[in-house]
């Protein structure tokens, strides 16, 4: 029986893996986090339920590892995450025809307060990239030149850790960005990155030892940057200046979308620009703008004079 069944799960799981990687295209770390919640409930479900497969769960077993969650201190927000994994999990094997019905089917997200990204003002950009004034030497040339690429590309972490020497154009001033799922797009950028690159990649000539010779953004010890790197590199600039409680990559690609947006770019260019499939994902960064909005009308219309 024993034997069966880690048979079952091996085969299911390499299978659904497979599925994520080849079909769905998500990133390794959307692979890994899907699997590490689907075993961590079938181990719940064996130990609670001594039942090993979990393609022959209720939603009442479901049920009893939220609760579980949920007392253990888990925010809504993991507790939703990990429904989200299971969800993908059953919708492949009613795919595969594994499944006739998901236990999952009349499920619904547990309610989350929405948490306001607040963004970082022009003055506070330009004092963290004012304070950086001309950089010297290899870690202040690349610093200053992560910080400018995020806010003048608004691509995200992962698409700037992973980005190659090849992928930056001189010619047509572009880079081109590797997206979730795979996705390509191509990035116009500024006179001043283009000028940035040309002396980062001058000063990381001179580095050795280096592991990825085509990885654009790497440490002085010549390996990869990662994601904990880059985001103490934000934190640690945008610290000084502002008192803003998120401090991250992230802000700084929603900073982009807002100060674009401010400035009269419309909305479906910010999508594209973003990498976004819809402009439902975009319209999260318009709060912002929608504010800038409300200054212009109420100074402009005759009704409020």
């Amino acid at each position: 029986m024993l034997t069966v069944f880690l048979f079952y799960m091996v085969t299911t799981i390499d299978a659904f893996r497979d599925y994520l990687q080849k079909e769905k295209k998500y990133s390794p770390h959307t692979v890994s986090a899907y699997l590490k919640d689907i075993t961590t409930f079938q181990t719940f479900n064996t130990i609670h339920f001594d039942q090993e497969n979990i393609d022959q769960v209720n939603y009442g077993q479901i049920r009893n590892w939220i609760v579980s969650l949920v007392d253990a201190g888990m925010s809504n927000v993991s507790v939703n995450r990990k429904m989200a994994s299971l969800k993908a999990f059953y919708r492949f094997l009613l795919k595969i025809k594994q499944i006739e019905i998901s236990p999952l089917l009349k499920h619904k997200a547990l309610k989350t307060a929405k948490v306001l990204q607040i963004p970082f003002s022009e003055k506070e950009v330009s004092e963290v990239l004012g304070s950086m004034g001309s950089p010297v030497g290899f870690e202040e040339v690349r610093n200053k030149l992560i910080i400018d690429l995020f806010y003048t590309t608004g691509i995200r972490r992962t698409e700037l850790i992973h980005l190659k020497i090849s992928d930056i154009s001189f010619a047509n001033s572009t880079i081109k960005v590797l997206g979730k799922r795979n996705k390509e797009r191509i990035l116009p950028i500024l006179p001043i990155i283009s000028e940035q690159f040309s002396l980062y990649l001058d000063e990381r000539s001179h580095i050795e030892s280096i592991k990825d010779f085509d990885c654009l953004f790497i440490a002085k010890k010549g390996l990869k940057l990662n994601d904990s790197f880059v985001y103490r590199l934000i934190n640690s600039y945008f610290s000084p200046v502002s008192e803003k409680v998120k401090k991250s990559p992230h802000i700084l690609r929603h900073t982009f979308a807002t100060h674009l947006l401010n400035n009269g770019a419309d909305l479906n260019s910010v999508k594209e620009l973003l990498g976004h499939s819809s402009l439902a994902s975009t319209q999260v960064y318009t709060h912002s703008s929608l504010s800038e909005l409300k200054k212009v009308y109420e100074e402009a219309h005759p009704r409020n004079k």
